[in-house]
């Protein structure tokens, strides 16, 4: 598994994923126009306007179950699943901790998803507040 963030050049250019690219796009312009401080609902459900603004394709609050020896033992709600591959979690929070790094994760592997980001969009900056995850 990679992680990066965003203000880190770790990652090639050629491993930058377009969907990834435009996802966070879609992040910068509802944050440039929310701001700080707000609700995560609230980014959530600006993040769902933009992307279909962009006409790129999503599930919000996608239902996955949590299966132990083959029986389901509860379930998780992704708040976003964009074309299907990537994971979306939006938080607004003072910082990313460890915790969401182990949410996005075992959402990846349970939903068998290669691509995750966790934004937080409680950051002066947003993009200081994207975290890519590959899997």
């Amino acid at each position: 598994m990679k992680t990066t963030e965003d203000t880190e050049s770790t990652e090639e250019e050629s491993e930058r994923d377009p969907l990834t690219e435009k996802v966070i796009g879609c992040a910068i312009e509802v944050h440039k126009r929310l701001g700080p401080g707000l609700l995560e609902s609230v980014y959530e459900q600006a993040m769902a306007i933009e992307l279909q603004q962009q006409q790129i394709q999503f599930e919000r609050q996608k239902y996955l179950p949590a299966i132990y020896r083959d029986q389901n033992v509860g379930e998780f709600r992704i708040d976003l699943l964009v074309a299907n591959q990537l994971v979306i979690e939006l938080k607004a929070v003072r910082a990313i901790e460890t915790i969401f790094t182990a949410q996005i994760l075992t959402y990846m592997k349970l939903g068998n998803f290669k691509k995750g980001l966790i934004i937080n969009f409680n950051v002066p900056k947003l993009i200081t507040g994207v975290k890519r995850y590959v899997l």
